[in-house]
């Protein structure tokens, strides 16, 4: 292409930026490959550009990398700034432009510019690169270089185009225990935020911004993602203005005040992540996994089966019996065994004592020493519970440091809403909690050798304030260089982002933590939904999926046991169970599956996560095809009665269409409850097809009963 007209492509996915213009430069594409050639260069500005002289509008810019009201942009602006507290209007001079290879490839897949407000001397750093997955990562770092001044940041946001023939925009919802509740509207007309104020994504989180052409589908269709990498308050945000290109994007929500520049200091604003996918939602996640996958520090290792205590014994932690949960865990195939919450000092229920980390020796005499030193003899690997963000009014830490609190102080005092289940936040920007906490948990991971942490994170931020300022963004840098500092001093050290279940999910905290707990409901009816629309963005792996007793704790629904198994498979499967009261034949069950997931997790945790499409709103069917298509997993259950007698046809996509399979139904776990319709191949459990096959005409299906789930097992013959 020509000097000013830089096309970045690599993973199928392509990038065109034109910076020939006055100001910033200009994205004219973000989708799928062109195959562009170096005369294309003129003829596509004549294509896609907005107006030539003379014209009858006197502001003719296109809507650059960071849109403003001076290039006469009408949505919302990429960037907000104050200087001494007077809007600023910048506008930018760019000083340098370079587009380059990060493989060694003669083709760029990463562009970077630097701009300047001459007038104030703050600049602008702008990074695209295209990723694994064809994951663009847009990125910006702003800097105060004026001499004098103190600038304010309202906002800095990254968007990039989409066609304005998209007309759908998915988005998410929710609440404790059902997250990820997809919200589908019509692609709305101005400019649209969605935000999250709670310290955290919430429950209730965007998760991302999906545009499409129509609904959008798992199998096939445009769509266009954006999302924001930050692990605390965020912004959505997407422009349809009548007079210019759609913009879709998001970053950080700032409150006022939050982030002011001296001369010489700088913002880098957290990435956000685009996915574009002409093969439907399967395809955006596709994208988003390959990314994740690609990460230095992705679990290299087998995915362990893990059993957690909480809903085995709550606060009642009796040495003896915990031990014994232990010993009969590692007797049924349990890999990795972690104590939840009641182990420290104090804690008998959630009213007290978070932030006194050290062991409660009314309750473990001996401490944990010799429940980890048991733990680690039977072959497993030992976890600890910690909310390290947090902090009880009644602990020592409270009563020593009450100056470290994450709040209000002239509030504090007379305003007992602020606290959430009992507990407030520790303000981790302040060095002495920083040191109190880093010193604690490191000392206990040497002490008793911790391979585990599940890290929790029970409440929102409300008032959050450092140093007299709005302290969440404090706050969240704390959060991450502690994680980052636990495990660089402990490399073995894995760690799980608990927020009261999928409240803190996002691909922030995956750069800094090992997996995430997807919801604080083991339901699996519900999970069937939280697990799915996870997917959108994680693979199953890194999402912990656990195997709870027949009444869930947080439904009360009452499910067979088969089925919950068979939900648990679809990520990083475990026990969140007492399996001491359990019978023989549920133990002779549990030791099964924990054989299939360890079968199995090699394709479930390598594989593309497929959806195959059914019309019945009863089915819910996931399936994970190993990247070489030698092997697949396929995960069939009901969340309600089917609306008809004979079932749909089960098409699988992703297999080799020349390749004939062996396919399976893995009844381990036990057998479904079906109805009318049993077709030969499932009650017979085997059959032999071709990918052509069964990608095309498909599987006869059985009439499952409500609340039904059997696993298929493909393998390439």
């Amino acid at each position: 292409m020509t000097a000013d007209l830089i096309v970045l492509e690599a993973h199928r996915a392509c990038v065109v930026i034109d910076t020939a213009g006055a100001s910033l430069p200009t994205v004219r594409h973000w989708g799928g490959s062109l195959g562009l050639r170096g005369e294309d260069a003129a003829a596509l500005r004549a294509a896609l550009g907005r107006q030539t002289p003379p014209a009858t509008l006197d502001a003719a810019w296109e809507a650059t990398l960071s849109p403003q009201e001076g290039e006469g942009w009408s949505g919302r602006p990429g960037l907000q700034l104050r200087l001494d507290g007077v809007l600023l209007r910048p506008r930018w001079r760019v000083q340098t432009t370079a587009a380059a290879s990060s493989t060694g490839s003669p083709d760029p897949d990463r562009f970077d510019a630097v701009a300047v407000d001459d007038a104030t001397g703050v600049r602008l750093m702008l990074r695209i690169g295209i990723e694994a997955g064809g994951v663009v990562r847009v990125g910006q770092t702003l800097r105060h270089d004026g001499a004098t001044g103190h600038l304010d940041v309202d906002w800095l946001e990254s968007v990039l185009p989409v066609p304005t023939t998209a007309d759908h925009l998915l988005t998410f919802d929710g609440r404790w225990t059902r997250e990820k509740r997809p919200v589908l509207t019509e692609f709305p007309a101005g400019s649209t935020v969605r935000q999250s104020r709670r310290g955290r994504p919430g429950h209730d989180a965007p998760t991302l911004f999906a545009a499409s052409i129509g609904a959008p589908r798992f199998d096939e269709g445009a769509v266009w993602a954006a999302h924001v990498a930050w692990s605390a308050d965020v912004t959505y945000r997407a422009d349809r203005v009548t007079d210019s290109v759609t913009q879709l994007g998001g970053g950080e929500l700032l409150r006022p005040g939050e982030v002011v520049l001296a001369p010489g200091e700088e913002l880098v604003a957290p990435d956000v992540l685009f996915a574009y996918s002409d093969q439907g939602m399967d395809g955006v996640a596709a994208a988003f996994h390959a990314w994740l996958r690609a990460r230095v520090r992705h679990p290299k290792t087998a995915r362990p089966f893990v059993l957690n205590t909480w809903e085995a014994v709550y606060f009642d932690h009796d040495p003896a019996r915990v031990t014994a949960l232990a010993e009969r865990a590692a007797a049924v195939g349990v890999e990795r065994f972690v104590l939840d919450d009641g182990w420290f000092a104090g804690r008998r229920d959630d009213t007290t004592s978070l932030g006194d980390w050290v062991v409660d020796r009314t309750v473990w005499p001996e401490g944990l020493a010799p429940l980890a030193t048991r733990v680690h003899e039977l072959g497993m690997q030992f976890g600890l519970w910690f909310e390290p963000e947090m902090v009880s009014l009644d602990s020592d830490l409270a009563r020593t440091h009450p100056d470290w609190l994450l709040h209000d102080p002239r509030h504090l005092q007379h305003d007992p809403a602020l606290s959430w289940r009992t507990q407030f936040v520790l303000d981790l920007a302040q060095p002495g909690a920083y040191a109190h906490v880093l010193g604690q948990i490191s000392a206990l991971v040497d002490e008793l050798g911790i391979d585990f942490i599940k890290w929790d994170h029970n409440r929102d931020l409300v008032e959050a304030v450092h140093d007299g300022r709005p302290g969440v963004h404090a706050q969240t840098h704390a959060l991450y260089h502690l994680l980052d500092e636990l495990r660089a001093r402990h490399p073995h050290l894995e760690i799980e982002s608990c927020s009261s279940g999928g409240a803190r999910t996002d691909l922030g905290i995956l750069q800094h933590t090992d997996r995430v707990w997807g919801s604080d409901s083991n339901d699996p009816v519900e999970r069937q939904d939280i697990q799915r629309w996870t997917g959108l963005l994680l693979p199953p792996e890194l999402v912990g999926a656990h195997v709870g007793p027949a009444e869930s704790h947080s439904s009360g629904r009452v499910t067979p046991l088969s089925y919950r198994m068979a939900t648990s498979l679809m990520g990083s499967a475990g026990l969140e169970w007492n399996i001491l009261d359990c019978t023989e034949e549920e133990i002779a069950a549990i030791g099964a599956f924990a054989r299939l997931y360890k079968e199995l997790r090699p394709v479930v945790h390598t594989g593309r996560t497929v959806h195959p499409v059914l019309r019945d709103p009863a089915w819910r069917v996931t399936g994970f095809v190993d990247p070489a298509q030698q092997a697949a997993v396929v995960v069939v259950a009901t969340v309600a009665s089917l609306e008809d007698a004979r079932a749909e046809r089960l098409r699988i996509p992703g297999l080799d269409p020349e390749r004939r399979y062996r396919v399976r139904v893995r009844r381990e776990i036990g057998a479904a409850a079906y109805g009318w319709i049993a077709p030969e191949w499932f009650t017979r459990g085997e059959i032999e097809l071709t990918g052509a096959v069964l990608g095309g005409l498909g599987l006869q299906l059985p009439t499952l009963w409500p609340v039904q789930a059997f696993v298929l097992h493909l393998e390439a013959l």
